[in-house]
């Protein structure tokens, strides 16, 4: 790995430590600036940050490739107060100025928030999908997706299952969290995971509702989902491939 580019993406509360080329800094982003094609501002290599007198507890070092270059990047904390000075995480990615490699390493410290629904009937059984686009191409994996913007994922797990499948179902919201309470049992998993060494993190809401509906009521969305159908619990475990599906399906039926 000895063409491996090496970076240290130092993040406190918000505040990310960037250098300029000569490795001197804070350096500070200009949100919506437009460059020349180069860059002037980028995410300093861990000797720089060590000679600026940091130490810091590392989390994770993240790999991704950026055209033909490999790049390393250790995510850490600084043992630092709040770096005031520092530049805000957010205004990195809109400058042009900022290097490609510290504006990817902001967007892989985002959370993907995804939202899922274990739907099981009388029987104990749980519907599931099989995908036709996606990470999980040809799989079977429970209704949801993607979280939109301003939506809460209770919402969001309600809304995926009428547009892949059809149905119209609702999640109990005993506390009011989505604004809408309703009455049930507020059943829900959340877990955080990051599944490969590019660094993405997902952030999963999987909830629980019960809904007796016929196999001709399921309508699923042509360019998304193959076939739907009620597995049984021992079946759903066979062919279901993402963790997240495994745990919930395990732990609510």
């Amino acid at each position: 790995m000895s063409d491996t580019r090496r970076h240290i993406h130092l993040e406190h509360d918000g505040k990310l430590l960037l250098v300029d080329l000569d490795g001197g800094g804070p350096a500070i982003p200009q949100m919506g600036r437009k460059g020349d094609g180069g860059f002037s501002i980028r995410l300093p290599t861990p000797e720089e940050a060590t000679k600026m007198g940091l130490t810091w507890k590392a989390k994770r070092t993240n790999r991704f490739r950026l055209g033909q270059e490999m790049h390393e990047v250790i995510v850490a904390t600084p043992e630092i107060p709040w770096p005031g000075e520092w530049a805000w995480k957010d205004a990195v990615i809109s400058d042009s100025e900022v290097d490609p490699v510290a504006r990817e390493s902001v967007y892989r410290t985002l959370h993907r928030v995804v939202s899922k629904v274990v739907v099981s009937n009388p029987r104990n059984e749980v519907l599931m999908a099989k995908v036709t686009r996606g990470f999980f191409t040809g799989c079977w994996t429970l209704p949801g997706g993607f979280v939109d913007y301003d939506e809460h994922p209770r919402t969001g797990a309600e809304r995926e299952a009428l547009e892949e499948l059809g149905i119209n179902i609702r999640i109990a919201d005993p506390l009011g969290e989505s604004s809408r309470g309703s009455e049930g049992e507020g059943t829900q998993i959340v877990r955080q995971e990051i599944f490969t060494p590019d660094g993405i993190c997902w952030l999963s809401f999987t909830y629980r509702c019960e809904a007796d509906i016929a196999a001709e009521d399921i309508v699923p969305k042509d360019d998304e989902i193959e076939e739907a159908r009620w597995f049984t619990k021992e079946e759903a475990l066979q062919v279901a491939v993402s963790l997240f599906d495994i745990e919930a399906i395990q732990k609510f039926l």
